[in-house]
């Protein structure tokens, strides 16, 4: 069975855009190559716990992504656990790379079924998040994404997001360019090869155009040529383009910002949550980035953030990301529906599947990544969106 997904911005959206190593009590890390599992937490035992599988690519190109969301579950499992857990019940977490692969995507989850999971985080990206989608929806296992945006990646009724949409970046990218006046002559730049960078695309292109923003330049390129951006930046910058759109992965932008200021072309750059990691790129001079804008939920400059933001630092050695925040948000989650569906640490994940479907639409919580956030039964999220600005080398909400 397939729900019916709801793509239009939500009057929160709008509004929103118009106006404006590890701690003790597991034994995850952050190295790189690992299969890492998360202990029940401090104080408590892996038996009778409520076992929660996460997928994300721990290891290669997108590994910023994949150890986020690792960290940021393993943080809240830990924070639950402290505070009594879900209606007393305990977490247990075992997070597993996939490489952001999709067949080894279908790997992990098998390999966390196999283990016991009860419900699952991930896929942390979207091509993998889809592969896993089709497995959890013929078991009837519960699955929230943090950060699969593809419009598929929540198309069985199993399957829940924290993160937005593709369709609802672009729109929302395009809305506020137009409404904070930004540009008018827009350049966009994207990956065709990958669902995430299409569909932002078009949704971005389509309502470009209700903006009265002018589309000058719309280049694209695939992985296999991901290293050379000549071309698409000379047409940008010959066509005029005061604004680049980037709805890429943050690998590809720092390649192209380094590129454009070889070129002396400085337009405005503007990305969106696949864009988050881009200060940490090894090597990359992030003052190429200084300016760039992206949408995203979550800054560790907000007050709501602080002590988030202190935890997490004290645990892992690095400041937290969106994908950290996200995959936070979804672990608490997953205790909310806990709570409102009353359900046992023993239960089957059948059973914590169709329990957790309706909580899931009946919970509110106040996450890092959007104050009284709700999902509809469709999966989607209801909260409000936020830009960012790279000031001084830090993120700066606008």
């Amino acid at each position: 069975m397939k729900k019916l997904i709801t793509l239009g911005l939500t009057a929160a959206m709008v509004a929103s855009l118009t106006a404006c190593g590890s701690g003790n009590g597991g034994d995850a890390t952050t190295a790189a190559g690992k299969t890492e599992t998360a202990a029940a937490g401090e104080g408590s035992t892996a038996e009778g716990a409520f076992k929660i599988g996460v997928i994300g690519p721990l290891t290669g190109p997108a590994a910023a992504y994949g150890i986020a969301v690792q960290n940021g579950a393993d943080l809240a499992v830990k924070e639950i656990n402290a505070a009594g857990g879900a209606n007393g019940i305990m977490l247990e977490m075992n997070a597993q790379d996939d490489e952001h692969d999709p067949q080894k995507s279908v790997n992990a989850y098998n390999t966390l079924k196999d283990w016991g999971a009860q419900a699952i985080v991930g896929s942390t990206t979207s091509d993998p998040c889809i592969a896993v989608a089709a497995e959890t929806s013929n078991d009837n296992m519960f699955q929230i994404t943090p950060s699969g945006s593809a419009v598929e990646c929540v198309a069985p009724e199993n399957v829940f997001r924290v993160c937005f949409a593709d369709p609802d970046q672009g729109t929302a990218s395009a809305v506020y360019i137009g409404e904070n006046k930004l540009a008018t002559k827009i350049a966009v730049i994207y990956d065709s090869s990958t669902t995430y960078s299409s569909g932002i695309r078009e949704a971005f292109v389509k309502e470009a155009a209700n903006q009265g923003l002018e589309i000058v330049a719309d280049e694209a390129f695939t992985a296999d040529n991901a290293t050379d951006f000549s071309v698409q930046l000379d047409k940008a910058k010959e066509s005029g383009a005061e604004l680049v759109f980037l709805p890429i992965y943050y690998q590809e932008a720092s390649v192209i910002l380094k590129q454009a200021s070889d070129k002396d072309f400085a337009p405005i750059f503007f990305g969106c949550d696949g864009m988050d990691g881009i200060l940490t790129v090894e090597n990359f001079d992030t003052s190429l980035a200084e300016g760039l804008m992206l949408l995203t939920p979550f800054s560790t400059t907000e007050e709501s953030s602080k002590s988030f933001t202190e935890a997490y630092v004290a645990a892992y050695g690095i400041e937290p990301n969106q994908f950290a925040a996200d995959s936070y948000d979804a672990v608490y989650a997953i205790k909310a529906a806990m709570e409102k569906s009353g359900i046992a640490a023993d239960a089957d994940f059948s059973a914590v599947c169709d329990a957790f479907k309706t909580a899931m639409t009946e919970i509110t919580i106040d996450g890092l990544t959007g104050a009284g956030m709700t999902w509809n039964a469709a999966g989607e999220p209801d909260k409000a969106p936020k830009a960012v600005k790279i000031v001084n080398g830090v993120y700066e909400m606008q």
